[in-house]
């Protein structure tokens, strides 16, 4: 089984779609699954496109949730005062939704579907295969248990918020239980950055997509924990003074 994993898209419909014909000519007849590890939305142009085509996918994807997604449904649900998630891209998701007016309006909530909502509500935070664990931002703990994805409790709100919002120390190489971490949330221009080590190690897949046209798809497998080979899609620059 081949994994494809690809990190922080932030409204970039073009390289998700150039990344998912891609995967399928370099997966040929094997069997695959792609892994989407969060940032849907925010800063790019086509957050709105973005989520109903990973809503529309089945069977052969899995999407997990990153800390964007949790702002925006935070943000919507509760609802918080729009300045922490709009001030973070939120403006350019809700022009992709269409909204038109002042992105600080409350009304401009309205615009989004309350099935967009809920599916990223409920996107998993993990996704674990026999080498690799798939995570938003990271594993803090090497000895901790990870819950199922569902079963997330009260307690465990702070593991949660740091599994879709911690940074690793650039010095920390990772891994979980000998299984490799693969996540994005740090951004590289020059990623992906791989890390080896004695707990499984780690890989950061976030390379700026969003604002360099640039996205790099991790291809993992059963036989090892890093990277097997690695797609890149370059395009044109988005928001770039």
């Amino acid at each position: 089984m081949k994994y494809y994993a690809i990190a922080d898209l932030h409204g970039r419909y073009d390289l998700l779609l150039e990344a998912i014909n891609k995967i399928y000519d370099h997966a040929g007849k094997d069997d695959y699954k792609i892994i989407t590890l969060g940032d849907y939305i925010d800063r790019g142009p086509k957050s709105m496109q973005t989520i109903e085509h990973l809503m529309g996918r089945t069977g052969d994807s899995v999407c997990l949730q990153g800390n964007h997604e949790a702002m925006m449904v935070e943000t919507i649900t509760t609802p918080l005062m729009p300045g922490w998630w709009v001030g973070n891209g939120g403006d350019a998701t809700l022009q992709s939704y269409g909204w038109g007016g002042a992105p600080y309006s409350i009304h401009a909530y309205d615009v989004v579907p309350k099935a967009h909502i809920e599916w990223m509500k409920n996107l998993p935070l993990y996704f674990e295969t026999e080498k690799q664990v798939f995570v938003h931002a990271g594993i803090p703990q090497d000895n901790m248990n990870l819950p199922p994805n569902s079963k997330f409790s009260h307690k465990e709100k702070h593991l949660r918020e740091q599994m879709i919002w911690m940074l690793y120390d650039k010095r920390t190489a990772g891994g979980w239980k000998g299984k490799h971490v693969v996540h994005g949330h740090h951004q590289f221009e020059d990623g992906p950055h791989v890390w080896h080590g004695p707990k499984g190690g780690r890989t950061d897949l976030d390379c700026y997509a969003w604002r360099t046209g640039r996205l790099v798809v991790g291809v993992f497998d059963d036989t090892q924990g890093h990277a097997i080979d690695y797609i890149e899609i370059k395009d044109g620059t988005f928001g770039v003074a």
